[in-house]
């Protein structure tokens, strides 16, 4: 394709984004009809314009960013660690209220909102690929790994997690997924993990005997969330029941685009569980390429791992496909009522404003550091 000639980088990594953007543009379209409804009179092309847009400029910005030389993102990382505390402090303390938690910040002026949990969950994981990679030789004791990485990790996860308990939890885990790949002993990992675990528990003791003392008033939320999903009750886990009739009336072929029934019924139908508004649609056999999509992207971030010369470029690629798939993965488990409720939109896919950039930046970075391997690789032959 003549496309691919002004795109450099992995050309797999381009199609599975091309392909889950277009995808994204027609659901979105089909499962908007109930919003449309409730707030634009019925008008769901304002909604598709506004989505199409936001892809775009997703793409633009994905764009720009895999020209860039990927070192220099380990200077922004170093800068970003001791910007993004205070920008999550604000938030809690002075952020916008969304579905009853303060995640979003307004950017005085224009009216834009984003959450600043997304700009510390890729400022964060480009800082732990950095700092594997500098101080490589060092992190051999507990004191050390605590004091370089721990610190910085629980500190920005701690503030996240009152108003985001799921983006703390999967970015906390992909931190840890990063140490394993970057080097760090199998042993001081295990330790970590039983601290953890031990935490783990006390927390959700905590939660489930006091969970009005939470801070960010989260915790009954929480309990509920935790309550419904183990009942099973129909009336309480209203949204999940609904998914899976989705889900099993869409069958393997599904029943075709815009002919989606429970798009009247979900009220996320477009962003938290748009994926089984998919499978309704276009089936069963969709799914499971979406899910295989999701997995090609992993692999091709294990793949430039492995062809990057210099750790840094390699392990901040992984770390941030990894962190994509694995939030696809979770907002699939719940729509398919594997997991309870987290709020996690399907990266590329849900409707949305500023998290679609996000990801899309996300993305940029990782092709940059393959758009450096082919360059190497050009060299090398030459």
């Amino acid at each position: 394709m003549k496309l691919f000639t002004y795109l450099k980088g992995d050309k797999v990594i381009w199609t599975i984004v091309l392909l889950l953007s277009l995808l994204s543009v027609l659901v979105v379209y089909s499962s908007v009809v109930t919003l449309a409804h409730k707030y634009k009179q019925g008008n769901t092309e304002a909604y598709l314009i506004k989505h199409a847009v936001t892809i775009l400029g997703g793409l633009a910005i994905m764009y720009f960013v895999h020209k860039m030389k990927y070192t220099v993102f380990s200077k922004i990382a170093q800068l970003g660690i001791f910007l993004v505390v205070p920008l999550l402090i604000f938030t809690l303390l002075k952020g916008e209220s969304a579905g009853g938690a303060v995640r979003w910040i307004e950017v005085p002026g224009i009216g834009l909102t984003f959450q600043s949990s997304d700009v510390a969950k890729i400022i964060l994981l480009i800082f732990v690929a950095r700092t594997l990679t500098v101080r490589q030789g060092e992190l051999n004791d507990f004191k050390s790994l605590t004091k370089y990485l721990l610190v910085p990790i629980g500190i920005i996860c701690a503030l996240i997690l009152p108003a985001n308990f799921s983006t703390a939890a999967l970015l906390f885990v992909n931190c840890l997924f990063l140490m394993f790949l970057g080097g760090v002993r199998f042993g001081l990992i295990a330790k970590l993990l039983g601290i953890c675990a031990v935490v783990a528990i006390l927390f959700f003791v905590w939660v489930w005997n006091w969970p009005e003392t939470i801070p960010g008033g989260r915790g009954p939320t929480w309990k509920a969330r935790i309550e419904n999903f183990r009942s099973g009750d129909t009336k309480s886990n209203y949204q999940s029941e609904q998914a899976k009739i989705a889900i099993a009336t869409g069958g393997v072929i599904g029943k075709g685009p815009g002919n989606s029934t429970q798009r009247a019924f979900l009220p996320q139908a477009s962003s938290d569980f748009i994926y089984a508004i998919i499978i309704e649609e276009y089936g069963l056999f969709t799914g499971f390429i979406m899910l295989f999509l999701y997995m090609i992207l992993l692999f091709r971030g294990i793949r430039i791992l492995r062809d990057s010369d210099k750790p840094f470029g390699g392990l901040m690629a992984v770390g941030l496909s990894f962190s994509l798939v694995f939030q696809a993965l979770i907002n699939m488990a719940v729509a398919v009522n594997l997991f309870p409720v987290t709020g996690q939109p399907l990266p590329l896919v849900s409707m949305g404003g500023t998290s679609i950039w996000f990801t899309c930046l996300s993305i940029g970075v990782i092709l940059s550091v393959s758009r450096a391997n082919e360059t190497k690789e050009v060299i090398t032959q030459e």
